[in-house]
């Protein structure tokens, strides 16, 4: 049966994501099949009813899903009003072909830390991604699988490794614009992503994509400044285009870097109007 739905997908430009999909369906029920990647389901409404290897199962807003990949299954709504989903499919070999038959015996994990970090990451993934960002999430999102497939799920340790901080916050400073690789830059210091990142955000006070953030904004309020075009300055600090920049200008700022560049303009004295703050 094939009902109405709505449906966007994506490919981000994330190492070991292949596609995005978020989807809401009413009365459609999928027909047995399989994927080649791992297929990272959360629920937000409704619920689903699949048969994973000929054993039935239920998905819902209280688990989280991993189906393995090369292992037949199908879905249905378990309710007459349907259901919306956000699915991450995740390559083969991040998770490990060793790890398939764990999955199929537990596809779902009533683990909250989890469903945080996947919500968490597919907020990060819009289509044009903040590429560190959805790095750094999607490596703790792995962690915390490969815990639970490998049934060692533990609290993390605090972890302070001022050498690697430091490395990385100068690997950031000197590719400021390109961006940085999180696993490249993680194999370079001879530790795992997470470590990484943990230890970055120990030393530094906030994670990697946050200061790389605010270093690219830095750069941009120079460039504004100097005359560029706010058009211009985007990609010359690293981001995607123009809306990319206004977006996190904003955030920082509170107004946008064509009113910023705008204010340089103004003569000597008259930046605030008379009786107002300059707060």
């Amino acid at each position: 049966m094939t009902g109405s739905a709505e449906v966007v997908a994506w490919q981000p430009a994330v190492p070991g994501l292949t596609e995005v999909l978020h989807a809401r369906f009413t009365d459609h029920a999928y027909p047995s099949h399989t994927h080649d990647a791992w297929t990272l389901l959360l629920v937000d409404d409704g619920a689903v009813r699949y048969d994973l290897d000929r054993h039935a199962h239920g998905a819902s807003r209280s688990v989280v899903t991993l189906l393995p990949p090369g292992v037949p299954h199908d879905g249905r709504s378990e309710f007459a009003g349907g259901f919306r989903k956000r699915v991450l499919y995740l390559e083969t070999e991040i998770l490990g072909t060793h790890r398939v038959g764990r999955a199929v015996d537990r596809p779902e994990f009533a683990d909250d830390v989890l469903r945080d970090r996947v919500s968490r990451l597919h907020g990060a993934l819009t289509p044009h991604s903040e590429d560190l960002e959805a790095q750094s999430r999607l490596a703790f999102v792995l962690e915390r699988l490969r815990q639970h497939l490998d049934r060692q799920v533990t609290v993390p340790a605090a972890v302070r490794d001022s050498r690697v901080a430091d490395a990385l916050r100068e690997l950031l400073d000197a590719r400021l614009v390109d961006g940085v690789d999180l696993a490249a830059a993680a194999a370079r210091s001879g530790v795992t992503p997470t470590h990484l990142v943990r230890a970055f955000t120990s030393r530094v006070g906030l994670p990697p994509h946050r200061y790389l953030t605010g270093r690219r904004i830095d750069l941009a309020r120079r460039l504004l400044l100097d005359g560029m075009p706010a058009a211009e300055v985007a990609t010359a600090a690293g981001f995607y285009d123009q809306a990319h920049l206004t977006r996190h200008f904003r955030r920082m700022l509170a107004t946008t870097p064509a009113a910023y560049a705008r204010s340089a303009r103004r003569p000597a004295g008259t930046a605030f109007p008379r009786g107002s703050a300059e707060g």
